[in-house]
């Protein structure tokens, strides 16, 4: 169970650093986050031994890099359609061929404390590379992208999904159908299957066909539920 960070704030990756949380994913995908910022809230989050996933905002490859160098734990792929485009997104988060240039300067490899040789096989060890399935597009390439070697998750993406299938509502039945497929192609290929689902349901439904991973809410709506409830209490004038 994980949250996403909408804030570009330090000091809310260390108060989520707190938490009973699993992780915590920060969304520079649709939050205001610049590389200072991304490497500040990383670096926060670090300190706190919280493990952090980063929302990039295109699946490209100076993105990514941006993320791993700073120190995150795993990078989400927004838009992932096809076997072939998830295929290229593992080869450029890894180092080697064709994949992701080498600094040993980065945080991630210790501002030079890190032997090469550790932090590449630390890296191919640890890095987590979740694709977003939000599209229907991706939907007859279900297969093809869940049997990816160096794919760790197939993440879904419930909104976007959604608005691609033309559907009203992330809760009508062509958009479970959907869902319930993912799921199935991740159980086949033994890949974790996340989601991010609406308030009316709840992770046990979702956990009876395979899902495992939920990031659910944001530190944004942490704060409007906790303003909500604080005014409740204040009883309405006689």
């Amino acid at each position: 169970m994980g949250t996403f960070l909408k804030t570009p704030s330090s000091i809310t990756c260390e108060v989520l650093g707190l938490s009973p949380l699993h992780c915590v994913c920060i969304d520079a995908e649709h939050a205001p986050f610049g590389r200072l910022e991304l490497d500040q809230s990383i670096a926060a989050l670090r300190a706190a031994d919280m493990p952090s996933l980063v929302r990039i905002q295109s699946s490209n490859a100076g993105e990514i890099l941006s993320a791993l160098d700073c120190g995150a734990t795993g990078v989400v792929l927004p838009h992932v359609v096809s076997g072939e485009q998830a295929r290229e997104l593992v080869q450029v988060s890894h180092y080697g061929p064709g994949g992701r240039g080498y600094a040993g300067s980065s945080r991630a490899a210790r501002y030079t404390n890190k032997p090469m040789s550790e932090h590449i096989a630390h890296s191919a060890a640890t890095t987590t590379l979740v694709a977003q399935i939000e599209d229907a597009e991706a939907l007859g390439n279900l297969d093809a992208i869940a049997s990816v070697d160096g794919l760790d998750c197939l993440f879904i993406g419930r909104m976007d999904l959604t608005v691609s299938l033309r559907a009203a509502s992330p809760l009508d039945r062509v958009v479970i159908d959907a869902v319930e497929q993912i799921c199935a192609a991740g159980q086949r290929h033994r890949k974790t299957v996340g989601m991010f689902f609406p308030p009316a349901e709840d992770c046990a439904r979702w956990q009876k066909v395979g899902a495992t991973f939920f990031m659910l809410a944001s530190d944004q709506q942490f704060i409007l539920d906790g303003a909500r409830t604080l005014a409740s209490k204040l009883a309405p004038p006689a």
